[in-house]
Parts: structure tokens; C-alpha cells; sequence
């Protein structure tokens, strides 16, 4: 019944986005308008994925989960009823609002969802950084009279950084993104974010957009001081370089690059039915067949592998790059 997934993704106009899903990715953007997030795979309320490919062409994720959740997420399980996984591509032309996602014993209290993400730059410009956690010795008390005063971001830990970084990013780690930066953001299934600061700037609409100081500070971890990003270096000088970059109970991110040679599609990777995984393509091109279905993958493309496939064939051109993301086990 359930093949290789393809879905249409869903644009989000931000004030910090730009032009660049368009350029980068070919992705067929709303005109004259800035785009900030291009979700590629999402169950939530009012947003979710509709498939492109195949038989069930023009159905969603909401009904996969309704009618078919064993196959699609095999020992996996759902998040409050709904694909556990959240994926997006980010284009931030200017600054995001410096935000924190409520962790999982303060979510409830709060009204929001914890939310843990991790984050690939694809793209980043001469001197991009990311905000991630306080500067050493931060306090809490610091950081309110900052808050006051209009210098919260003076606050955080600043981190250079280039294409192929990645950060890991766990509920309470109060964070932004710098301008210049093309990212693949990875999360459960949440979108509750509360805004501390927004660099005093207005929205879309010219006006402020709202703060959520006392959450935030509810949320943020004030013992969280200058995290490093993930390394991201190879593992052993191989024809198939596969990398763990995150292993967390909400869910697992490795990375599998394949060197430069002669050209042609030769490098070939299947999976073993039991669990769901989801091919996102950062570089190269990748085929993907199973059964009478087949997609081809471009960079800025994502592939939901059901967990009822067995061993679907996926071939990768020489040189190319992509994300093997799959939902945590929780226990």
C-alpha cells in the first residue's frame, strides 16, 4: 500500500526571510513576498503535508496517521496522535527574534509544547553566526535588567559559523539565528516558541511583534553556558562516509556523504523494514525506487521511507550529500 513519499511544501512568509529557498532549491515560492521557512514534512493543526507523488497523490499526512500509522512509523510512535517529526528548510536574511521552546516539565504549566530541534547550515554568508545558550556566568538577574534595558543579545554565546555546521538544540536552550544563514531545521513535532527579544524591530504589519518575556523566562535553562556546535567531521576514509550527528529519544539525525569521483549514479544504500526514516537531500542527486514507484531527489528535497517498506533502493550520483533522519524510540 504505502511506497516512497514525496509531499508539496508549505511556505511561511517571515519578516527575516528572503529569496533564497527559491535560488538555492528551485522551490516555487509566492511571489514578491519574503519567505522565511519552507516546511517539508508536518502534521500539525492548519499545516499539514500533502503528498505529491503516486497513488495517493492529493492525500496528507493527517489522514497517513488516521488510516495507516503502523505502517508508516513501525516501532516508532506518534506525538500526541501525530507524525512525530517536524522538517523544515530556513532562509534568515536578517536576524530571528531570540526565542527559547519550553521544556518538557514546564510545557504543560505553560500551555505551549517542549520542543527539541537540531539545525544543518547549508548556506551561510561572511560572518554568519548562530545565538546559542548564555555567555559564561550569565545570571538570570543579568539577563532581566538586559531584557530591560534593550540588550538581551548581549547576553548569549555567539558561534561562528560555516556551511556543514550543525547545532543541537534542546528544549531551554534560548537561541537565534544570525542573518545570511540557509538552514535544515529537524524537531519534533511542535510549534510553540516564545520570543524574548526581536532586536526592536516591526513585523510584516510595521507593528512589534508580540514578546513572551515571562515564559521565556520560565523556560529558558540558566545553567546552559556556551554549547558547541556538533562535530560534523567523517568517520573512516571510506567510499560511504556515514556520520551520527544527533542520537536523542525524540529523534535521530545522521549525515552519509559520498566523495567526488567519476561520475554517474554508483553508490547504492537500502534499509531494512521496522522503522520510518526520511531522506533529505543537501547536495548531488539521489534515486529512489520500491516496487513500481521511483523519485528522484534534488538538494532541498525530502523522502519519507513507511516502515513497512523493505529495503527500498536508493542511489546516489557521486558527491552527494543528505540527511538520514528518523524518529527517536522513546521508551
Amino acid at each position: 500500500m504505502l511506497y516512497p513519499l514525496t509531499f508539496h511544501p508549505i511556505f511561511k512568509e517571515r519578516v527575516w526571510g528572503g529569496r533564497k529557498l527559491e535560488q538555492r532549491y528551485r522551490k516555487p515560492l509566492p511571489p514578491n513576498v519574503p519567505i522565511g521557512e519552507s516546511w517539508e514534512l508536518s502534521d500539525r493543526p492548519g499545516d499539514v503535508s500533502v503528498i505529491a507523488n503516486g497513488p495517493l497523490a492529493g492525500k496528507d499526512l493527517r489522514w497517513l496517521m488516521e488510516n495507516h500509522a503502523t505502517e508508516l512509523l513501525g516501532d516508532n510512535q506518534p506525538a500526541n496522535g501525530r507524525f512525530p517529526l517536524l522538517l523544515k528548510i530556513l532562509d534568515a536574511q536578517e536576524k530571528l527574534s531570540v526565542q527559547v521552546h519550553p521544556p518538557a516539565h514546564k510545557a504543560a504549566e505553560l500551555g505551549g509544547e517542549p520542543k527539541t530541534e537540531m539545525w544543518y547550515v547549508a548556506e551561510a554568508g561572511r560572518g554568519a553566526e548562530l545565538y546559542v545558550g548564555l555567555k559564561k556566568g550569565v545570571t538570570r538577574t543579568e539577563f532581566e535588567e538586559r531584557i530591560r534595558s534593550g540588550k538581551a543579545a548581549e547576553c548569549l554565546h555567539r558561534v561562528p559559523v560555516k556551511a556543514g555546521d550543525t547545532m543541537f538544540l534542546p528544549s531551554g536552550r534560548v537561541h537565534a539565528i544570525g542573518a545570511g544563514i540557509v538552514l535544515f531545521e529537524i524537531q519534533q513535532n511542535s510549534d510553540t516558541t516564545y520570543r524574548v527579544y526581536d532586536w526592536d524591530r516591526g513585523g510584516l504589519d510595521g507593528k512589534p511583534r508580540p514578546l513572551h518575556v515571562s515564559e521565556s523566562l520560565a523556560s529558558i535553562n540558566f545553567d546552559d553556558f556556551e554549547p558547541s556546535l556538533v562535530d560534523t567531521r567523517p568517520g573512516e576514509k571510506t567510499a560511504r562516509r556515514i556520520k551520527s550527528l544527533v542520537k536523542d529519544e525524540r529523534f535521530s539525525v545522521g549525515i552519509i556523504t559520498f566523495p567526488l569521483a567519476r561520475s554517474g549514479m554508483t553508490e547504492t544504500l537500502s534499509f531494512p523494514k521496522g522503522m520510518l526514516r526520511v531522506i533529505g537531500l543537501l547536495s548531488g542527486e539521489a534515486a529512489i525506487r520500491h516496487g513500481k514507484i521511483s523519485v528522484t531527489l534534488k538538494p532541498g528535497n525530502f523522502c519519507l521511507l513507511p516502515a513497512a517498506l523493505d529495503r527500498p533502493e536508493i542511489r546516489f550520483a557521486r558527491g552527494s550529500k543528505a540527511l538520514i533522519i528518523a524518529p527517536g524510540l522513546r521508551k
